[in-house]
């Protein structure tokens, strides 16, 4: 206001100077000193009007920054406020989880209660274990021993007048078991037996009836080349026939009570070799006898006041 005051009154004194020309050399003098000063104010005004405007232009940008910053800043809070949606989702599926293990919880409780009910039981049984493992171990040596003595004799009978390959004798854990050639036991194609086969059976029910506490099943094997006559309809038919002849022929020629008897046929299944050859489906072509100790027999082998002491 100051500098904008002085120039009018410069101005006013040039205009009084042109139209009067009255002005003394001293008065010129002094409007020329002042004439400078506000010259030289008026460029110092513009120096800092520059450096407004340039400050003006740094608060421009900074505020487009500012703005860059508050988007930026926006955008953020948008994601954190899904993200706060999200872990709120989260949150109330774990709790509900939490609820249900709750749940459980009070459910293995009540499981946990009867479990020790169980453990005290079992625990209060196990008391005698050294009793019942002496027990067991006596069962099996005795069991095995009468097995071993059973196939001892079976062997020592039927081994004169029997050839090698047509009969097989074996203890398989809790049985003894002897596998009979079709070729000694019956005629081609046919459940009929032979004269040959009816004095190994004797042989075996003779051994048979010296033990009263055993059962004998009799299974009949066959190949698997299909049969088909008036007599007979498939292999497990001939199976069958077959394990029934046997049956029979120790009920009514050898006198073995047939309540210890049990026939049962196999057919072509249960193979000890492959079919694909001729030695291999002579091998599947037997009659299996097993002799089985009765399950009283095994009842007394676990009775506890027959463990040795």
């Amino acid at each position: 206001m100051k500098l904008t005051t002085r120039l009018l009154t410069f101005l006013c004194l040039c205009s009084l100077m042109m139209t009067s020309c009255l002005i003394s050399k001293s008065q010129y003098e002094l409007l020329q000193t002042e004439l400078e000063v506000a010259n030289s104010q008026l460029g110092e005004c513009g120096e800092k009007l520059n450096d407004y405007m340039s400050q003006i232009s740094a608060c421009e940008r900074e505020k487009e920054a500012l703005k860059g910053d508050l988007r930026a800043a926006q955008a953020t809070t948008t994601n954190k406020d899904a993200q706060i949606a999200d872990l709120k989702e989260q949150i109330g599926d774990i709790r509900g989880q939490r609820d249900k293990q709750v749940e459980q919880v009070g459910d293995l409780t009540v499981l946990s209660q009867s479990a020790n009910e169980n453990i005290k039981e079992t625990l209060t049984q196990l008391q005698n274990k050294d009793k019942y493992i002496n027990l067991i171990q006596a069962a099996k040596t005795k069991a095995d021993s009468l097995n071993l003595a059973l196939a001892v004799n079976l062997t020592t009978m039927l081994k004169d007048g029997v050839a090698d390959k047509d009969v097989e004798i074996k203890v398989d854990k809790t049985v003894v078991y002897i596998n009979l050639s079709d070729k000694m036991l019956y005629t081609s194609g046919s459940a009929t037996i032979t004269n040959r086969a009816d004095e190994v059976l004797g042989k075996i029910a003779a051994i048979v009836k010296s033990r009263p506490n055993v059962e004998v099943m009799v299974e009949g094997y066959t190949d698997n080349v299909p049969i088909s006559n008036s007599c007979i309809t498939d292999n497990w038919d001939l199976s069958v026939k077959r394990a029934t002849s046997v049956v029979r022929a120790l009920q009514t020629k050898h006198a073995i009570n047939p309540n210890r008897l049990i026939a049962a046929g196999r057919g072509q299944y249960n193979t000890l070799a492959s079919n694909d050859t001729a030695e291999g489906r002579s091998t599947n072509r037997r009659t299996r006898i097993i002799i089985l100790p009765k399950l009283d027999q095994f009842y007394d082998l676990l009775d506890p006041n027959k463990v040795p002491e």
